[in-house]
């Protein structure tokens, strides 16, 4: 009688787990963090654009990389939630077939992209949730230039949007992996100088566009 009494409570004990099991899986609920790698291009947008030479197309790419945080709610199949990420970039200006490929401001290189914005989604099937998301982005684009021998580093300060939408899937109650496509708009900037004596320069309205498709794994809490 004792063995059959011990698989009877095993298999109480599996049945009770297992939709425990399965609901922790599907619960989009808590805080994640995550590491990010992608395409990044930056583009002049199209009031700046170099319509006349249709080789140049003004725009420089490069790998994205970096880390992102944020806290979920799941609602029951609708999920909501706030988020922030840190990235870089290896995107710079230069010479491509003896054209210089650049996107308006001289020769730069991309610097890091800090990002702070929501999302909210649906959970497609178990363990998917498909998304959108929107917020602020400041990115900085760096600029070396030399004037009468001496070296100045100054640092472009662009402030923007960014909207995006992308797929995430959990392989387990604490893992998951994401797929998602950015698009940012800069549009207001200005010209931070290394010395601090030098006040800054605002630039103005700008028109910068930003493309990235991203993918991430993460781990949540």
């Amino acid at each position: 009688m004792k063995p059959i009494a011990t698989l009877l409570l095993a298999g109480t004990a599996f049945a009770v787990a297992s939709p425990a099991m399965a609901q922790d899986t599907d619960d989009f609920t808590g805080f994640r963090l995550e590491a990010l790698a992608g395409f990044d291009a930056s583009k002049a947008g199209d009031t700046v654009d170099d319509d006349l030479d249709e080789d140049n197309d003004q725009s420089i790419e490069g790998l994205v990389y970096g880390a992102g945080a944020g806290y979920d709610y799941d609602l029951g199949g609708v999920v909501v939630g706030v988020e922030a990420e840190l990235t870089g970039s290896t995107a710079d200006t230069g010479f491509e077939d003896g054209d210089f490929e650049g996107i308006g401001f001289g020769e730069v290189d991309t610097g890091r992209d800090i990002y702070l914005g929501a999302r909210a989604g649906v959970v497609a099937s178990p363990g998917l949730l498909v998304y959108a998301k929107g917020g602020y982005t400041n990115a900085r684009y760096n600029l070396a230039a030399t004037f009468d021998g001496d070296d100045y580093d100054e640092k472009i300060d662009a402030d923007g949007y960014r909207v995006g939408a992308g797929a995430e899937y959990r392989f387990g109650a604490n893992t998951f992996a994401k797929l998602e496509y950015r698009y940012s708009n800069y549009s207001e900037a200005e010209l931070d100088f290394e010395d601090d004596t030098i006040p800054d320069v605002d630039l103005g309205e700008i028109d910068l566009d930003r493309h990235q498709v991203m993918a991430g794994v993460g781990f949540r809490f």
